[in-house]
């Protein structure tokens, strides 16, 4: 008898709604339904292949086989079931979004949500066993033509290679569209006219060249009047430097560029200079760069160069030493300069670095000892997983402290914050230069390593779970990797002060290893009240950066 369309693999229809409702689990952040809805789909999918093949061999090994009638009564009852199971993880999948989003302060969803929920899970579905049937007829009419050896072979052969050239497509694909991004200015952005930009009178850096983030940077940012406006008090025109990546061929000589530039702007006579190692594309957040130029009235210099165009996750995965190489060219380019000036006028010289920018920071230094005798101060943020740094100070932590919030050494070199007033916690005494960690508890970006595949996280345990992670987010091997996997697309799409979002502590991270500027309390409050105004929740998908 001829297979109807609709007949599915019994173990691979079993397995993959088992990985489907493990899916559906939740995790860090909360996910939109139809986006859940497509997630749940692959899940099945991939399930389902693993099924189909579990079952093949059971059918290889076990000779007997149920009597036709059986098989199917069997089929409408599995049918009911996952019917049932269905209708019931919609529903359940709301109320676990609905735990996870009263966690970062968002509204709850309803019922409506499992109808968008099914019309991103049934197509994608459908679509999928549909390919995979293709998949058998082709390779079933090569077998029966070339004998089932070569059939098999020759099927296979052609799956890998349209997989590979598939997978090569779209890389390609995402590399031109990141590109053609990289090129021009947003439409509100002008060509800076200050001497005290890079692009500006007189700087050798192109501003054609700089990159879409590059612009932004250097046409962005308070001018000294706003400062002024702001604060109460007189302010100086801010030092903004920036290379872009096709401004030279070499980090080095991207780095080299910097240096000329910081001496044409006059950078090394402001108070506080910075070296920031952007993310991946080349962004820097303007909550980091305009706080820091409000504390301190904008008697400062912030010095970066770009890497890359494309996200951070995609710099990650194909050029992870990217970052790292061009942190090392630009610190140790600037502090060679540096070093060269009397030491009683030098400017405090930090350091900064957000997410993959994070990770290039650290990684440029030999450990905390290292960073703490050649800068004056760090400001790291959302810092990732694999950061050396990082996991050997978290490791390191004092007992009794939790893993996303851990505390070395009574706090005497380095704190993390989550919220303000984490810093002054642990008492006054913490020693310059300090290292500052911003971090929250349901950032994906800092939980996502290698071993969340196999090891339960301590954060994920009854004794160290913070109070933003959900009480029904439990640790299921794999699973729980791929759900943070995914979460990392969410992360700036929550509110401040979750996820992978800092505008609304940064301020406390500059005035913890910079000083606060002289500035009275009123004065800070609306420097934070202007920097909360930027803190918007992005769109899904918005982990572009």
């Amino acid at each position: 008898m001829k297979a109807r369309w609709w007949r599915l693999d019994p173990g691979g229809a079993l397995i993959g709604l088992l990985v489907a409702a493990l899916s559906m689990t939740p995790s860090l952040l909360p996910r939109p339904a139809l986006f859940q809805g497509i997630i749940t789909a692959f899940a099945f999918l991939i399930g389902y292949g693993i099924g189909v093949f579990a079952w093949w061999l059971v059918r290889r090994f076990v000779h007997w086989r149920p009597k036709p009638e059986h098989r199917r009564i069997a089929w409408w009852v599995y049918l009911g079931l996952a019917v049932l199971l269905a209708i019931l993880l919609a529903f359940a999948s709301v109320g676990w979004q609905n735990e996870v989003r009263n966690t970062v302060e968002l509204p709850e969803i309803d019922g409506f949500d499992g109808l968008l929920f099914f019309a991103g899970f049934v197509p994608v579905v459908l679509i999928g066993i549909a390919l995979a049937r293709a998949e058998r007829r082709l390779g079933m009419r090569l077998s029966a033509r070339l004998g089932r050896g070569w059939g098999m072979t020759a099927t296979v052969a052609i799956v890998v290679a349209s997989t590979v050239a598939l997978v090569s497509v779209v890389m390609f694909g995402l590399d031109r569209l990141y590109l053609a991004n990289n090129g021009p200015a947003a439409p509100w952005v002008t060509e800076p006219m200050s001497a005290f930009r890079s692009a500006g009178p007189d700087s050798e850096v192109e501003w054609d060249l700089v990159g879409r983030h590059g612009t932004a940077f250097l046409g962005g940012g308070p001018k000294a009047a706003d400062i002024e406006e702001l604060t109460g008090r007189p302010a100086l025109e801010p030092v903004r430097v920036y290379v872009g990546q096709a401004n030279a061929p070499t980090v080095e000589e991207r780095a080299a560029i910097a240096v000329r530039e910081l001496e044409r702007t006059g950078a090394f006579d402001r108070d506080v200079l910075v070296v920031a190692t952007t993310t991946g594309s080349g962004w820097l957040e303007p909550q980091a760069v305009d706080a820091v130029e409000y504390l301190h009235g904008g008697d400062t210099a912030i010095v970066s160069m770009q890497y890359a165009y494309t996200p951070s996750w995609v710099s990650f995965v194909f050029d992870p030493d990217a970052p790292v190489a061009s942190s090392v060219a630009l610190f140790e380019a600037v502090r060679a300069k540096w070093e060269t000036l009397p030491e009683a006028s030098r400017p405090q010289l930090v350091v900064y670095g957000l997410s993959l920018g994070a990770h290039g920071t650290q990684e440029a230094f030999d450990g905390l000892d290292d960073l703490r005798a050649n800068t004056e101060g760090a400001l790291l943020v959302g810092s990732p997983n694999g950061a050396t740094m990082w996991r050997e100070l978290t490791e390191a932590r004092d007992a009794g402290s939790p893993q996303w919030q851990p505390v070395v050494d009574g706090g005497r070199e380095v704190r993390w914050l989550s919220v303000p007033g984490d810093f002054h916690a642990l008492g006054p005494d913490w020693a310059a230069p300090r290292v500052a960690y911003l971090q929250h508890a349901n950032d994906p970006v800092t939980w996502l390593g290698l071993e969340l595949i196999w090891a339960e996280p301590d954060w994920l345990t009854p004794d160290e779970r913070a109070d933003e992670v959900s009480d029904s987010m439990r640790w299921i091997p794999a699973v729980t990797a791929l759900q943070v996997v995914i979460d990392m697309f969410m992360g700036e799409s929550v509110p401040a002060s979750h996820g992978h979002n800092y505008g609304d502590v940064v301020l406390d991270g500059w005035q913890a290893i910079t000083g606060d500027g002289g500035l009275d309390a009123a004065a800070m409050a609306r420097i934070q009240a202007v920097l909360e105004g930027y803190a918007e929740v992005q769109p899904v998908g918005s982990v572009s950066q």
